[in-house]
């Protein structure tokens, strides 16, 4: 345990959280920047004593619980998590499965995308988050459950061979495969992944001959074509951003500028989850 570097460390975490930021008034005598060592005690569930020893130095060595309360209280990353965790001697505790929580930031980020289709994927190939395009242009996923949220189970399992009218699906199907392996690998605890490789094994030859394949390397999809009821034949390029402290990425669908493929986008961006080729 280091305990002058967590000291340090500590108070620098909390000189820069503003009171605001915690749901506490700024009020107008605070001599020193951020929070108070009691108002952080306060957050954390400890004692102001204990609190004032581990910025002293002093204090004995601090518990998981404590170090969890700790990292809430100054609203820190999971770096900065990981890092109090390694001051403290005390190993992070890693979740059991894939993180399914989306910032907000990354949410904002997918309504500022209105030309484009984007969803947020787990590790485990959960779509869990999704702009209005993407909605358009693949299906609402709102209605679906999170068993039918995941898109390695609709690749593989799904009756209906037309599932998003993917024309060109199986460089996704080899590629989530060899993906999925190093997400079980990851996150060897979790009973959900577990269930989801049962399934996929015992409903799905094509998907055992690519897991008895043992590949890890995943080949990008960089162009994926849609087969659109409204507005026929959609191809998009498709670019991947991983977000590395979440395990998630998100997945951009994007039209060549002045393509056909443009003009459905547009399109779909107005018409949205209306099925036009109905009757009304």
């Amino acid at each position: 345990m280091d305990k002058a570097e967590l000291a340090a460390f500590l108070r620098s975490r909390r000189e820069r959280v503003n009171p605001s930021d915690v749901g506490l008034p700024a009020g107008r005598r605070r001599r020193t920047p951020g929070l108070r060592r009691e108002e952080v005690a306060q957050l954390a569930y400890i004692s102001t004593e204990y609190y004032t020893r581990l910025e002293q130095a002093r204090a004995p060595h601090p518990s998981s619980e404590v170090l969890a309360g700790l990292s809430r209280a100054l609203r820190m990353t999971e770096a900065e998590r990981n890092y109090l965790h390694h001051l403290a001697g005390v190993p992070p505790v890693r979740p059991t499965g894939p993180p399914r929580e989306v910032r907000q930031s990354i949410l904002d980020l997918l309504d500022r995308l209105p030309n484009a289709a984007a969803i947020v994927l787990s590790a485990s190939y959960e779509v869990i988050a999704w702009n209005h395009l993407a909605t358009a242009l693949m299906e609402d996923f709102s209605v679906r459950s999170r068993r039918d949220r995941n898109l390695i189970r609709r690749a593989f399992l799904d009756n209906q061979q037309h599932v998003y009218s993917v024309v060109d699906g199986r460089r996704f199907a080899r590629s989530s495969v060899n993906q999925l392996r190093s997400t079980a690998a990851r996150y060897p605890d979790d009973p959900e992944i577990r269930e989801l490789i049962a399934d996929l094994l015992a409903g799905s030859a094509a998907f055992a001959e690519l897991w008895e394949a043992r590949e890890i390397a995943a080949e990008p999809t960089l162009c994926k074509s849609f087969q659109h009821p409204v507005v026929g034949l959609v191809t998009v390029n498709c670019d991947a951003l991983a977000i590395p402290d979440c395990d998630q990425q998100v997945i951009i669908y994007t039209a060549t500028p002045g393509s056909p493929s443009e003009e459905a986008l547009k399109l779909l961006s107005v018409v949205g989850t209306q099925r036009l080729d109905l009757p009304g």
